[in-house]
């Protein structure tokens, strides 16, 4: 059977990918692994989804949703955040505000965002937007798991510290597949913590919204 000419749904039978994702020896957390099918179409279904903002930290710091999502930026700490994102695949900005914005944010194109808080210099988070139902977010020992039907397609990974996106490995693979496909991802070193315990302290001090 030519399976090209179909159009991927859940009603063909899942063939499991198992994955390892490693940084010369060491394991690599959240990073973003995808199947994007050759040769024919990938229904993708939007989400509702959730980016907190706890102890001025994005929470997830890294999100993954399909082409159309809705997303939302509660903010669950005492301080005011201002959330932002220059990004091409999608420019926002959420006014100073506490509690939940009334409308979430609709992420129409593919893409890596890059959501930051123009308070908090050190506040960063990713929305990876992505055109496939087929992703998953490797978890701290490094290893992910997809399932998608048989067939052939691409598989890419993304992180937040590839130098450059176009050093995201991309790999041609057919399921099923039972061996275990290792991934090894050239990432450079973790930025040096930003923000002092009291430099984070003085900020909130100041920002800290008034009492009624």
């Amino acid at each position: 059977r030519d399976w090209s000419s179909d159009v991927c749904s859940s009603d063909l039978a899942s063939a499991p990918l198992r994955l390892e994702v490693r940084s010369g020896t060491q394991p690599v957390d959240a990073a973003v692994v995808t199947l994007m099918p050759i040769g024919r179409v990938a229904a993708v279904v939007p989400i509702e989804a959730v980016m907190d903002q706890i102890i001025s930290e994005f929470t997830p710091r890294v999100l993954v949703v399909p082409k159309g999502s809705r997303v939302r930026f509660p903010n669950s700490d005492r301080i005011r955040h201002q959330v932002y994102s220059f990004s091409p695949a999608k420019r926002f900005e959420l006014p100073l505000y506490t509690g939940t914005p009334p409308d979430p944010v609709v992420f129409g194109s593919a893409g890596i965002v890059t959501v930051g808080c123009n308070i908090h210099d050190w506040m960063k988070g990713y929305i990876v937007v992505v055109d496939t139902p087929h992703h998953a977010l490797s978890t701290a020992d490094g290893r992910a798991a997809l399932d998608a039907p048989p067939g052939d397609y691409l598989l890419t990974v993304w992180h937040e510290r590839l130098p450059a996106i176009d050093a995201a490995p991309k790999r041609r693979v057919t399921l099923p597949m039972a061996e275990t496909v290792t991934l090894e991802l050239p990432l450079a070193p973790p930025p040096p913590p930003r923000g002092t315990d009291r430099l984070r302290a003085l900020q909130d001090r100041f920002r800290t919204p008034p009492r009624d």
